[in-house]
């Protein structure tokens, strides 16, 4: 689920890069009932990538529901026709949540979009006391680009399902809304005795995973951390970029819990 409505205009420039890397065409509920214009990424996809012909199929999606086979039914000068027959929705994504330091925005970029390829439900990006304050300002944040990213990441893994994104709130605020009941780990390259690898997660239990900004935590957060029931954990002792940490802490815990 995103945050926020989806824009009604589109960078094209920057979509059409998007859907040169994608494995389904993904549409919102509101677009199957409509021809698709032909400056749209996705036209353009299919009739100059996928070189598909009116009567073609390729694959198809509505964001958040089923998955099914699109038809291409005529090419007009301004649009492309289609038709869909639907299938079954994908399985649900993984119960697992992020919590992420606000990091600079390409970072971001490669985050939101890894993260959904990956599966996980949720990510929080959060004001922290070392993150940069003006990355919050980012224009990805601002003009709604980020949602591009989870699209791109939703379609490259041949799936519909997009996280929940929230962006620009305080760690205290952030942990305040998470619901009980959640395994809760931290990782910090400075406190932590344990290896994330190592530390044993309930089969039934939801996990939450906080990663901080490039600077790391500061004490009063890790404080902060810690009356809320996390657990400071690592992934060696090598210092990772945030985004190698982010995919690398997804895939162990996805290995753990069986969501492979």
């Amino acid at each position: 689920m995103l945050q926020g409505a989806f824009r009604p205009a589109y960078c094209y420039n920057l979509l059409l890069l998007i859907f040169l890397h994608v494995n389904i065409i993904l549409f919102r509920p509101a677009e199957v009932e409509l021809p698709l214009p032909r400056r749209d990424p996705r036209a353009r996809h299919l009739l100059a990538v996928l070189r598909r012909r009116p009567g073609d199929t390729f694959d198809a999606g509505l964001l958040n529901g089923p998955r099914g086979k699109g038809t291409l039914i005529a090419v007009e000068p301004e649009h492309v026709r289609l038709t869909f027959v639907w299938e079954k929705p994908p399985p649900p994504a993984h119960p697992l949540t992020l919590l992420i330091g606000l990091p600079r925005p390409q970072t971001a970029r490669d985050i939101l979009r890894e993260a959904t390829a990956l599966g996980v439900s949720a990510l929080h990006f959060i004001r922290t006391a070392k993150g940069e304050s003006s990355y919050a300002r980012s224009t990805l944040w601002t003009s709604g680009a980020w949602e591009d990213c989870v699209i791109s990441g939703a379609a490259q893994a041949f799936c519909t399902r997009l996280p929940e994104v929230t962006h620009g709130h305080t760690l205290a605020e952030a942990l305040a809304a998470l619901p009980a009941g959640r395994t809760r780990l931290v990782l910090d390259n400075y406190e932590s005795t344990a290896a994330l690898s190592q530390v044993p997660v309930p089969a039934d239990s939801a996990v939450v995973l906080a990663l901080g900004a490039e600077r790391g935590w500061s004490g009063d957060e890790r404080a902060l951390f810690r009356q809320n029931g996390y657990s400071l954990v690592h992934l060696g002792n090598r210092v990772l970029r945030t985004e190698t940490a982010c995919i690398a802490a997804i895939t162990l815990l996805k290995a753990q819990r069986g969501w492979l």
